[in-house]
């Protein structure tokens, strides 16, 4: 489809077809409305970089908008719409700046650069390069400079191939799209802290930073797909499935260049808001791409933190965990640590203040990622050695102390640690259940190796598991328990049978009840008939309770002490049922 008349006094002419790329092919008439550049001041100084956009005229922008529309209906692949392309963005090159800095016109050129080729897209940067403070810190420009940066994935691949066409046609060289992005970033290195610390500019930072990693996060790729929804913006960085590319070498040369300017003004990237998010994003690409050089900055955090004021309350590295900028950086520090130093991390700042950063409104996400980053059930708490600890570790991970308080033990520094002593731990009750106690043993029993959990949870006392499954917090490890594909029956029996002598108390309870419905769901039908009989003993009992005459029905518990027969019939069919249902589920 061909482009609509340009003013009342000329016939609109179309794209033609054919030809050679990039040469005697007309597109529509340039737009009328050049840029109007703006006076210098009366005094002879440069006017504000901030300040000084070119506009854009209606008949400019009418054009790109005809423009677009005419590439959205050409067909997807073809040498007619790779010539509409080329001569739409050579007509952009022109206007670039104009573009770029207008509302209506940056989101335009935001869509064309979707469609360009390499060489259009080296045009479009060259054409900002020489105003780029200007655009990067603008509202719109930078989104223009976003989307320019993220077509690198889709056309890196493309340069050997179009740059062998260009020595063919002899055309004069141009600055290679390497050699554009990396000065780029040599610009943005010059003044680090001011791109780093403005609001726009700072998502140039980000983006670059992804580009010469060869790593793109998920909310840059779904913005670069257009997408604006509200959930897509709350999306936090931890979630992303990152996307790798091939890159030169000279990219990952110029990003730890780039990441090394962290190190220049640390105290500035940890405690301002804005610049401590490009210090985020730098730590998941140098994670996935130079572990060295992640692991430098991350001690480079640790260690500034760690040498502040002390607190009162203890490592001075606690006051940080309860700032809201600072924080979030810890969060990411947290998730790429190695294993090693995030054991010696707990154990010179974290040991005995887990309670206490739990139920902090801002330290609690910290210690969250902290959880997400155990690798090994044995990680810290005091209870990997002597190996006879290990049997305790349940009660420790749920309540989040460590062995020494958790039974009040006074042990001098340096002495070798006591053995665990069975009776001191079926004697103890088992301690509040924490939030994030749960969700970290939670964690632990879906690794592909929870042995170490389970043999704890079986050294439990009746009661014992009885107050776990009545927490709020508790039940739902016993959820996971039933629940963990790495949990096998055998497993999961030896855990569960402690509560027999229990259930009736388990019907009583708001979660507990929840949790016996569970075992009752996944249990065969010996199993259920042993539970039956056990509720049967106090039938009247569980009839008067809130919860527990919800059991009751559940299980058929009349039937059951009336006619036993008819509910093993009705049992066995369900039993069937779900066996049935488990073989689909499975195929």
């Amino acid at each position: 489809m061909g482009l609509g008349p340009r003013s009342p006094h000329k016939a609109g002419r179309r794209f033609k077809a054919g030809g050679k790329r990039g040469r005697g092919a007309k597109v529509l008439g340039r737009p009328s409305g050049r840029e109007r550049q703006p006076c210098p001041p009366p005094d002879g100084r440069s006017p504000p970089a901030l300040d000084a956009h070119p506009h854009l005229s209606p008949e400019a922008l009418g054009y790109f908008r005809r423009a677009l529309s005419a590439l959205k209906e050409a067909p997807e692949a073809g040498e007619e719409r790779e010539l509409m392309v080329h001569n739409v963005l050579k007509e952009v090159e022109a206007q670039a700046l104009a573009l770029a800095t207008n509302r209506t016109g940056s989101e335009m050129l935001q869509e064309l650069l979707g469609y360009s080729t390499l060489k259009p897209l080296c045009g479009v940067l060259a054409a900002l390069r020489p105003s780029l403070r200007s655009v990067a810190c603008h509202r719109c420009g930078v989104h223009v400079l976003q989307s320019a940066l993220q077509q690198l994935p889709r056309l890196l691949g493309s340069c050997a191939e179009e740059e062998a066409e260009e020595e063919e046609e002899e055309v004069p060289p141009l600055e290679t799209l390497e050699e554009l992005v990396l000065g780029l970033a040599s610009e943005v290195c010059d003044d680090f802290l001011f791109y780093c610390g403005d609001t726009h500019g700072s998502f140039v930072v980000r983006t670059l930073l992804q580009v010469l990693g060869g790593t793109l996060l998920e909310p840059e790729r779904a913005r670069h797909r257009g997408s604006r929804s509200p959930e897509a913006q709350r999306t936090p960085a931890r979630e992303c499935k990152p996307t790798d590319f091939e890159v030169p070498e000279s990219f990952l040369n110029c990003l730890q260049d780039l990441s090394s300017c962290f190190l220049k003004d640390i105290a500035v990237f940890i405690t301002d808001k804005i610049s401590s998010f490009c210090f985020q994003v730098a730590l998941q690409i140098l994670h996935r791409k130079v572990p060295p050089l992640c692991a430098h900055l991350c001690n480079a955090v640790i260690d500034y933190l760690s040498n502040r004021n002390s607190s009162a309350d203890g490592s001075p590295l606690l006051l940080f965990l309860r700032d809201q900028t600072s924080s979030r950086l810890l969060e990411q520090v947290l998730l790429v640590l190695e294993p090693p130093r995030l054991q010696s991390l707990f154990e010179d700042h974290f040991q005995g203040q887990l309670q206490t950063m739990a139920a902090h409104p801002i330290a609690n996400f910290p210690l969250q990622r902290l959880l997400d980053a155990v690798t090994t059930p044995e990680l810290a708490f005091h209870c990997a050695e002597p190996s006879s600890r290990q049997v305790a570790c349940v009660p420790l991970f749920a309540t989040l102390m460590a062995y020494e308080v958790y039974y009040g033990l006074v042990e001098e520094e340096g002495a070798v640690p006591a053995d665990h002593q069975v009776e001191m731990g079926t004697a103890r009750a088992l301690g509040e259940v924490t939030v994030l106690g749960s969700l970290l043993l939670q964690h632990l029993l879906h690794f592909s190796t929870p042995g170490l959990i389970l043999r704890s949870l079986g050294a439990l006392t009746g009661p014992q598991v009885l107050t776990l499954a009545q927490s709020p917090a508790g039940s739902h490890v016993l959820d996971a328990v039933l629940t963990s594909p790495s949990v096998t029956r055998k497993q999961r029996r030896r855990v569960l049978k402690t509560l027999k002598g229990q259930y009736v108390a388990l019907a009583c309870s708001r979660h507990g009840s929840r949790v016996l419905d569970a075992i009752w769901n996944g249990a065969a039908l010996g199993a259920r008939k042993e539970i039956a009989a056990e509720l049967g003993e106090r039938n009247q009992e569980l009839i008067k309770d809130p919860f527990g005459h919800h059991v009751a029905r559940n299980v058929a518990l009349t039937t059951f002490l009336k006619r036993r027969e008819a509910w093993e019939q009705q049992q066995g069919a369900v039993a069937k049922r779900r066996r049935v249902l488990n073989s689909i589920l499975e195929d």
